[in-house]
């Protein structure tokens, strides 16, 4: 039942019928690419093409951006360290104070 459309929701989306309406829905509503059409190359891409989002809008960007060029690498990696280590003191914080496990099961308290 719930792959069937009533006579109106048949005549909203063409009116082919049932089976035509549903085939138009499997196959992406009938919109067709969700990204416009594939544009084919006709002479070899520049060298490092992927490195660079070029969208079609007038100023193409790189695709890693540099957001903060100041940052160091060992500083970054400080930062990361420091983050990972204190979820990692927190899941031992958690497990050492974990009451569930240190009191035994108690039947109809």
């Amino acid at each position: 039942m719930a792959g069937r459309l009533t006579a109106a929701g048949s005549r909203i989306l063409g009116g082919g019928g049932a089976r035509a309406a549903a085939s138009a829905l499997r196959h992406r509503a009938g919109m067709g690419l969700p990204v416009g059409r594939h544009i084919v190359p006709d002479k070899p891409l520049p060298v490092n093409d992927e490195l660079v989002w070029d969208n079609g809008t007038p100023f193409p960007e790189p695709c890693i951006d540099r957001l903060a060029p100041h940052i160091g690498k060992y500083e970054a990696l400080a930062w990361l360290c420091g983050g990972l280590g204190f979820f990692a003191a927190l899941g031992v914080a958690a497990a050492v104070n974990d009451k569930a496990s240190k009191i035994p099961y108690q039947f109809g308290y």
